[in-house]
């Protein structure tokens, strides 16, 4: 059955950095930054959480909705996704505006600094989730806040079970804020340093916010993933990548592979762990859209 996918829909202009960060930034000068990255590689993808996680499900046979705008730029993404078969009901053209723009600059260490324009993001909340009889579940990834405020309520009074993934959204939101959300949603997913804080302001731990939803998975990249259910916690091991060679879009198409696997009806450490063997592969392609699965890849 289809799942509705709120959240943005993007043109990444992606960069890679051939140093470290971490070499280039003095911490004791932060009140001063002034740098300059050299980034001999650039290229530019489709991208945005909603469509990276739509390009997820679809790969593996699911059927996404995503809800998301564009802007007066956005025809090509739109001739795209209805080309792979990926709905486009939900997207709606924001004419006045540009689509979203992610500048996402990758160091050697795969470290990733991101400035993101939202544009007709910003318009994400005039489309409302609405129950239907063929929907059912859905997910709210990073977005604009007052969309996914909105469409937190409207899964909610639909009688729909949603993710709630904040994502780079969540500093939007005060510690009252996510405590509402976690009323309203079945699941949560973070990665670790979202999940931190997601801890601090909410003042609760992990084991307590998988208390107050069916399940928290909480990503650690190469390390695998916790699954918190009812306070405990399982870590889903990693799966190795062949070759490393961009980040971007990882987490997408892990949370396009535990929605497959939530429309199942699986245990949400299954769908960890297909979230982490689709995560490994899509890591040795560059952008987010541009990898195939095939069943001896996701072990389907």
């Amino acid at each position: 059955m289809p799942a509705v996918i709120c959240g943005s829909l993007a043109f990444d202009t992606i960069m890679s950095f051939e140093g470290r960060f971490a070499e280039q930034i003095l911490p004791d000068q932060l009140h001063i930054l002034n740098v300059s990255f050299l980034v001999p590689a650039l290229r530019r993808e489709y991208g945005g959480c909603a469509g990276n996680i739509a390009y997820s499900l679809q790969q593996l046979g699911g059927t996404p909705l995503p809800m998301a705008t564009v802007g007066s730029d956005g025809a090509d993404y739109v001739a795209r996704m209805k080309k792979m078969g990926i709905s486009t009901e939900f997207v709606r053209e924001v004419p006045e505006a540009y689509t979203a723009q992610a500048m996402i600059m990758t160091d050697r260490d795969n470290n990733q600094i991101t400035a993101f324009h939202p544009g007709a993001m910003g318009q994400a909340h005039t489309t409302a989730v609405q129950a239907r009889a063929d929907i059912s579940i859905g997910i709210i990834s990073p977005d604009g806040r007052e969309a996914m405020l909105q469409h937190a309520e409207q899964f909610s009074a639909a009688g729909i079970p949603f993710v709630f993934d904040p994502g780079q959204g969540l500093p939007m939101f005060d510690g009252k804020d996510l405590l509402h959300f976690l009323e309203l949603a079945s699941w949560v997913t973070v990665n670790d340093y979202e999940a931190k804080l997601l801890s601090d302001r909410t003042e609760l731990s992990s084991a307590d916010i998988s208390r107050r939803v069916k399940g928290l998975v909480v990503t650690l990249g190469a390390q695998g993933c916790e699954v918190w259910v009812d306070g405990a916690m399982t870590l889903v091991p990693p799966v190795p990548a062949k070759e490393v060679v961009d980040p971007t879009g990882c987490g997408d198409a892990f949370r396009g592979a535990l929605l497959f696997g939530l429309e199942k009806g699986w245990t949400l450490t299954r769908c960890a762990e297909l979230g982490n063997r689709v995560g490994a592969h899509k890591i040795a392609y560059r952008g987010g859209q541009n990898y195939t699965l095939t069943s001896a890849q996701t072990g389907l």
